[in-house]
């Protein structure tokens, strides 16, 4: 079949990689400037903002099959226009997106399926929500309701940080009309992890549990990234506990969602805080994550075309697959400065000793152990033929080793010998799971 992919960072990377890999694919197309997918795929020369414009090319070039990587084409209505064509895409509507979309819509959808998450209120107006926070004696969560990349959330310690946090987003609207209403909710403690699962409107197949690092420095300190890394599969949580979140929270989604006249296809993505035997639902998202994606794809076992194309015709039942049950880590990369302002344009150097090239001691060590390593281009260009940073989160390293410390081992290695200005990375991915997985 042919595939198009929208989008153009790291998620993306990752899944044309892999469907690269599928057999089933013979002609790959994405969207944007990658110089890491420019090796795989085809560029699709139309404007990827373009709703019209990406459906008249897939009609054109006979595509049989358009993946939606990043938030905010779902959320602009290219499935709507794809659907209206009669083209097969996988992603959710518009309507359906409004569960990444609005926090405030997502929050209502849970509260009619009864599903757990932290009290809230929902505020339009910044001097109401002030009063809210002046009068609640207890650590809150400051959400901005719309797509925010990632950085819309503030944890709030104090009265302080929550008031800062509101005039951050309405007052200077920092988050443009994202932020103009805002979600307050309380704080949850407890184990923070990502599961995703494949919905086809009706029923879904899991997808297996992530756990991200969000903050920018080591310690979960600083502000909040759209993602410094991430690892899967989370030693604590199996089989039994995957079936739970099932049953607990994507099939009770997917029926209020159905119950709406919004039945939802394309990647539920959950974010959960468990504490001791209580699962509390955070946000969902409604495609991979970023730099989840990167650590699914590298455990992913099958066709992921033919998986996709069935979930987005409703044959969720006719998909075959499977997850290794080796680890996988991946360490972003990112510009000094970022996730505020910072610099493009430096050269990235070193990339050679891990792909490509004469084989160094590292690449013949991890060929040895099975290790096997992979760089996927997040925010990179070619500049008269140097390869040079042009985005926040440039590289996401990722490795899959035998178990999770290996993994992490072969991560940081092939990390280190990438060099760029400014270039910052945390160094405690996976730190978490490390005792369990001794």
């Amino acid at each position: 079949m042919k595939v198009l992919v929208v989008g153009s960072g790291g998620r993306e990377h990752a899944l044309c990689w892999r469907l690269h890999q599928s057999q089933s694919v013979w002609g790959l197309f994405c969207t944007g400037d990658n110089p890491g997918i420019a090796q795989l795929a085809k560029p699709a020369a139309t404007d990827p903002e373009d709703n019209v414009a990406l459906a008249e090319f897939a009609a054109t070039n006979a595509i049989d099959l358009t993946i939606v990587g990043p938030e905010n084409p779902l959320a602009a209505g290219l499935v709507d226009e794809f659907d209206r064509r009669g083209l097969c895409i996988f992603g959710p509507t518009r309507a359906a997106a409004q569960l990444e979309s609005s926090k405030a819509f997502a929050k209502t959808v849970m509260r009619e399926a009864g599903i757990p998450t932290a009290d809230y209120e929902v505020f339009d107006d910044a001097d109401s929500a002030r009063r809210y926070v002046r009068g609640v004696k207890r650590p809150l969560v400051v959400k901005a309701d719309g797509l925010a990349l990632g950085k819309g959330v503030t944890v709030c310690n104090d009265t302080d940080m929550a008031l800062a946090a509101i005039a951050d987003s309405m007052d200077a609207e920092r988050f443009g009309c994202a932020g103009a209403r805002v979600v307050i909710e309380e704080k949850l403690t407890g184990e923070e992890l990502s599961f995703f699962a494949l919905a086809d409107g009706e029923d879904a197949l899991p997808l297996g549990f992530v756990q991200d690092h969000k903050p920018i420095f080591d310690g979960d300190r600083g502000p909040n990234t759209g993602g410094m890394g991430a690892y899967s599969p989370v030693p604590r949580y199996g089989s039994d506990f995957e079936d739970r979140v099932m049953r607990e929270v994507v099939r009770p989604t997917l029926r209020a969602m159905s119950a709406r006249g919004m039945p939802f296809r394309g990647v539920l993505f959950a974010g959960l805080m468990v504490a001791d035997d209580r699962i509390s639902v955070l946000e969902f998202n409604t495609r991979f994550g970023d730099p989840e994606c990167e650590a699914l794809m590298m455990r992913f076992d099958g066709d992921l075309a033919e998986t996709l194309l069935a979930v987005a015709q409703g044959r969720s039942a006719e998909a075959a697959f499977s997850l290794s049950p080796r680890a996988a880590v991946s360490v972003v990369l990112a510009s000094g400065g970022y996730p505020g302002d910072y610099r493009k344009g430096f050269a990235i150097k070193g990339l050679e000793q891990i792909e490509g090239g004469e084989p160094s001691p590292a690449k013949v060590r991890w060929a040895m152990d099975r290790v096997r390593v992979k760089v996927f281009h997040a925010g990179t260009a070619l500049d008269q033929g140097t390869l040079v940073t042009a985005g926040g989160r440039v590289l996401a390293v990722t490795a899959m080793a035998t178990d999770l410390r290996g993994a992490i081992a072969a991560a940081y290695e092939a990390a280190d010998m990438i060099q760029f200005d400014g270039r910052q990375f945390r160094r405690d991915i996976g730190h978490r799971a490390l005792p369990a997985s001794s």
